[in-house]
């Protein structure tokens, strides 16, 4: 009997010994042919058995044997049935005796035993299998059998009976085999071994394959003699390789309606597995196997008899409790796959995916397991896990009833807490998901409290300021889906998510604030839309300005200035659009307070403009005041305008409180006020502070912006703005222009006073009815 193990050989030397075979397999197959065409029966054995001697060789790794057996298989199948070599001979006499059929089967399969070398006999029996697999029966038909003497008192097996012992005594047989090669040669060779037998292991998945392509295979023979025997074998041979891939050969092979009908034998074996298998991926693969049959549409589902996820659930924490050395990241991965099974076959059935999180939550306390590290792999797979439900069902209200979702999310780290609040905010925002209730709010910002307020175990030091203003903008847009049945639920509502957004910190409130104050503002305008049916509707729009005034004062707490200003000037103009009985005094508080702000927190040269020109605009539009309150709050801003430290951003202040005298409207003269002395007082200061600035060039500008300004009021008729004062400007600026210096600046301006003596020669030509006449202009 030759060495069972090959020696160490190099790369070239396989190649070559593999050629020196093909050469020799190829030069007897031709002269065996030629000696079968021509009737030489003897002489074409004689080749026949030369070229089979080839496989007795141990000098070949498995790859390159599997080559020259597929080879000599070619050529013996290409004409197999006129010769008759040992096992070619039985597969003929098969075909001309069907009575001796389980005999000849059962001799062919106990001679290969003859052949005890792992690699030769793998081969040797799979090409038995190949031979055999047309011939074998595969209907119960016993008719002309003879039944033996010792066997008179039972009933005859079945032609497909014989067949499946005949298959799966091969498969045993291959099976021990396939094994017995792991425990050949040194240790040090083991990975070596490992590789070899992954590239046979198809040679025994053969045999499974075949058993399932029979069509006497039926149910009740899968569940009572083929299955048992597989897993018998299974789980005997206490081999990891051989375990894991024919468990998954059996999911892979066998009809799903099969595996439905024997789970708990399968589920079972799946336990008694050797410690090394990753029976994991075997349960993995079932269940989603499993959870694709249930959604097909062409008369699959699971048979209302079959409770699956009760027995996979059972199993599985059977599993875990057999494998205490079971790496978490792998019963997550469990955990998830039924998951999703749940999710496809019982989609209706929130509770078994709350089930589930409990089981997780179970397992995690057991191990006490109190912080899992997001980036870890159990922190990449609990990750997974949780996105599950929120997936979907895209509804953030539906997971939030599941009671064990927010204990694991609680029980990431910070950064994993974190990136877990982001998504389920995202997918409130995606599927536009309305929060209609305060237990609703109470319980999304509960779970997502990462987001809303600092943590013990934050790092310490500054977030990156990307990331987090990209996190709280997430939140603020989140408020606007905050949104009751009724105006008093919204209230309330809002009231609620108040005080947790109370809890968020300085940095924090500048990114909710603004959405809560519209929300409040949005809300008072809903009040005014059922005033029909709420005869309180002005006393509550008061309450209503009345909390978001509160909220926008904890911007001003937090020392914000500018954020908080323009929304005390947005709920300024809200209320004065109402129209209810208070509107003047919450109209006054909001703009006092924001003149406030002005004068007492913008210091910078450049938001003041920016603040004093938007607090005019706001009460230009505004007609809600008396005209004592108007009046004072005008005298303000040309005020706060002519005390700007820089005298350009003062000549552009002056200039834009001009509009306050002409086109703003008081309570108790709805037409605009017309003041033209007024407004050609500020257009007179204007360019009076303009005079003052050193820069030439800014002076030029302010001149022709100011000029626009003359133009705009005289087109409106005011008669206080008169074309001499027009002619008057226009020639100070045409003066001026050529002392500039060249350059885009000084383009700008020209272009800008181009264009408006374009304006004012187009009026001429073209004057318009009902306007003041432009005779004696000097264009």
């Amino acid at each position: 009997m030759p060495s069972i193990t090959a020696p160490q050989m190099e790369y070239d030397d396989q190649e070559k010994l593999l050629n020196e075979a093909l050469g020799v397999v190829k030069a007897q197959a031709f002269q065996m042919k030629r000696c079968l065409d021509n009737g030489k029966l003897m002489d074409g054995l004689k080749h026949a058995s030369n070229m089979l001697g080839e496989l007795r060789t141990s000098m070949l790794s498995p790859k390159c044997y599997y080559e020259l057996c597929i080879l000599i298989f070619d050529v013996i199948l290409h004409d197999r049935a006129d010769w008759y070599l040992l096992i070619t001979v039985g597969l003929v006499y098969i075909k001309t005796n069907q009575q001796s059929r389980r005999d000849i089967l059962r001799d062919l399969v106990e001679m290969c035993r003859g052949v005890q070398h792992p690699l030769r006999g793998l081969f040797l029996r799979n090409y038995l299998l190949q031979v055999t697999r047309n011939v074998l029966p595969d209907v119960d038909d016993t008719s002309g059998l003879s039944t033996p003497p010792h066997e008179q008192a039972t009933l005859h097996p079945s032609p497909v009976q014989d067949s499946l012992d005949f298959i799966l005594l091969n498969f045993a047989e291959m099976n021990k085999l396939w094994v017995r090669m792991q425990h050949q040669g040194h240790t040090r060779e083991k990975e070596k071994r490992e590789k070899e037998r992954l590239e046979l292991k198809i040679l025994v998945g053969t045999n499974l394959s075949v058993l399932s392509q029979l069509e006497g295979v039926t149910l009740d023979r899968f569940k009572t003699v083929v299955l048992p025997a597989i897993l018998e074998q299974v789980v005997s041979c206490k081999d990891a390789i051989a375990q894991e891939y024919l468990m998954e050969c059996i999911i892979q092979v066998f009809p799903d309606e099969f595996h439905l009908q024997t789970l708990h034998g399968f589920l079972k074996a799946c336990a008694e597995l050797h410690l090394n298998v990753n029976v994991k991926n075997i349960i993995i693969s079932l269940l989603d196997r499993l959870a694709l049959f249930a959604k097909k549409e062409d008369g699959g589902g699971i048979p209302s008899g079959i409770h699956l996820f009760d027995i996979f659930s059972e199993q599985v924490a059977m599993i875990i409790k057999s494998r205490p050395d079971m790496p978490l990241e792998d019963i997550v991965s469990l955990q998830i796959s039924l998951l999703n099974m749940a999710h496809k076959c019982y989609p209706s059935q929130s509770d078994y995916v709350d089930r589930i999180l409990q089981s997780m939550n179970d397992v995690l306390e057991k191990l006490n397991v109190t912080r899992v590290d997001h980036s870890k792999p159990v922190g990449k797979e609990l990750t997974r896990f949780l996105k599950i439900p929120l997936d979907n069902y895209n509804d953030i209200l539906t997971v939030l009833k599941l009671d064990h979702f927010k204990p694991l999310v609680e029980v990431f780290d910070y950064t994993g807490r974190k990136n877990m609040s982001c998504y389920i905010v995202n997918n409130v925002l995606d599927n536009e998901t309305q929060i209609q209730t305060t237990d609703q709010v109470e319980a999304l910002l509960s779970v997502i409290n990462t987001l809303v307020k600092d943590q013990t175990d934050q790092p310490p030091g500054e977030p990156d300021p990307e990331d987090f203003t990209e996190e709280q903008c997430l939140v603020g847009r989140l408020i606007h889906l905050f949104k009751a049945d009724s105006p008093d639920g919204q209230y309330t509502l809002l009231s609620t998510a108040k005080k947790h957004f109370g809890l968020g910190g300085t940095k924090r409130i500048k990114f909710t604030v603004p959405s809560m104050a519209f929300k409040c503002y949005q809300l008072a305008f809903w009040y005014k839309q059922i005033q029909n049916q709420e005869e309180k509707w002005e006393v509550k729009c008061e309450r209503v300005f009345q909390q978001s005034l509160g909220i926008i004062r904890g911007l001003v707490k937090a020392d914000y200035a500018e954020l908080p200003m323009r929304l005390l000037l947005q709920g300024a103009l809200a209320s004065d659009q109402l129209g209810f009985e208070k509107r003047e005094t919450v109209a006054y508080e909001f703009i006092s307070e924001a003149i406030s702000l002005y004068e007492e927190e913008i210091s910078e040269s450049k938001a003041q403009l920016t603040a004093i020109t938007l607090i005019i605009g706001t009460l230009e539009k505004m007609s809600c005041f008396s005209e004592e309150n108007h009046g004072t709050l005008r005298k303000q801003c040309a005020l706060a305008a002519t005390k700007l430290l820089k005298k350009p951003d003062q000549s552009r202040a002056v200039g834009t409180c001009s509009h306050l005298f002409w086109s703003a409207c008081t309570a108790e003269k709805a037409a605009a006020l017309h003041d033209g002395k007024s407004v050609n007082d500020c257009l007179k200061k204007a360019i009076r502070t303009a005079n003052n600035c050193m820069d030439k060039s800014v002076q030029v500008q302010l001149y022709v912006e100011t000029l626009s300004l003359f133009v705009y009021f005289f087109e409106r008729n005011n008669d206080q703005v008169t074309v001499q004062q027009l002619n008057q400007l226009m020639s100070k600026i045409r003066e001026e222009l050529p002392q500039l210096e060249p350059g885009d600046e000084t383009d700008q301006i020209h272009r800008h006073f181009n264009n408006t003596i374009d304006h004012l020669r187009h009026k001429m030509e073209h004057p318009a009815s009902g306007t003041r006449s432009m005779e004696g202009l000097e264009l």
